[in-house]
């Protein structure tokens, strides 16, 4: 896997990823950004929460589960002191389909967070992450 980041101006920089998909990342206005992009730990964020909803989709898929959308609220906490790492993350999986199983999807989150899940099994090295769903009738 690779990926590119080139600096702009200001604080802002362009990221491209090995599959050629590029993002504009910029930092806050107090830092010299102008706001224009996502912050790079808003990234990591966001890329973790893409990840366990990929595995969630999948596993419940796979298991039969007629779902038809899946979105994780993620709300983190960081240090006070640099290197600001993320010391406590919770991902709240809203499931929605027909009939779900609720124990397939418990499953499902915790396989993703034990097991597949690269991204929040590597951020889980510095933070405590928790997880919780609610299952939404389709």
């Amino acid at each position: 896997m690779k990926a590119r980041v080139k600096w702009q101006k200001e604080a802002s920089f362009l990221g491209e990823s090995g599959s050629g998909h590029t993002v504009l990342m910029d930092g806050p206005p107090e830092s010299g950004g102008r706001n224009r992009g996502p912050r790079p730990m808003e990234m990591l964020l966001m890329g973790t929460g893409g990840c366990a909803a990929f595995d969630v989709v999948l596993i419940l898929k796979k298991g039969r589960q007629d779902i038809c959308d899946c979105e994780v609220r993620i709300e983190a906490e960081r240090a006070e002191r640099e290197p600001k790492v993320f010391t406590r993350i919770h991902f709240h999986f809203i499931v929605t389909g027909k009939k779900l199983n609720p124990q397939q999807v418990e499953r499902a989150i915790s396989l993703s967070a034990e097991k597949y899940c690269s991204a929040s099994i590597m951020l889980a090295k510095t933070a405590e992450l928790t997880h919780d769903f609610e299952i939404v009738e389709a």
